[in-house]
């Protein structure tokens, strides 16, 4: 007799929460990422407003093979302080992605690609599903080449 492997169950916390935010946050996604699947989390901040607001929940998915574009917004692992930030590629190279956010006077500079785990694809914000047009690349570029000229 083949035995079942038990169904699998939603993770449960004592008070329905539960809160994980800088390294831990990252270490949970890219574990996630890297077996296909989609995360979601609460967004907090406003360093992507009003793309993305404090309170808004993303869903990041697994990076193309082809990596990320121009005008895709990512989550990476920052190099110097190793947290979790989703900000929007703005510059390309080689190996490495310039990335700002939206909301921000400074970007966060060359990201090495390693660093990137994955792209929002959905944002939800007051109990309605939304994918901005301004997240595709074909709308947005002609926008960033004026915003970086």
């Amino acid at each position: 007799m083949k035995s079942q492997s038990p169904e699998p169950v939603p993770f449960s916390h004592e008070g329905g929460v539960l809160s994980l935010s800088g390294p831990a946050l990252a270490l949970l996604l890219q574990d996630v990422l890297a077996k296909g699947a989609c995360f979601r989390f609460q967004a907090k901040g406003f360093s992507m407003a009003p793309f993305i607001k404090d309170g808004d929940v993303v869903t990041i998915a697994p990076p193309p093979e082809n990596g990320a574009g121009l005008g895709d917004v990512v989550a990476f692992t920052h190099p110097n302080h190793g947290k979790l930030v989703v900000h929007r590629v703005i510059g390309k190279r080689r190996h490495s992605y310039f990335i700002g956010g939206d909301n921000t006077p400074e970007a966060d500079g060359c990201i090495p690609a390693k660093n990137v785990l994955g792209y929002v694809t959905q944002i939800e914000r007051m109990e309605r599903e939304f994918i901005s047009a301004l997240a595709r690349r074909d709308i947005l570029l002609p926008c960033l080449l004026k915003r970086n000229s």
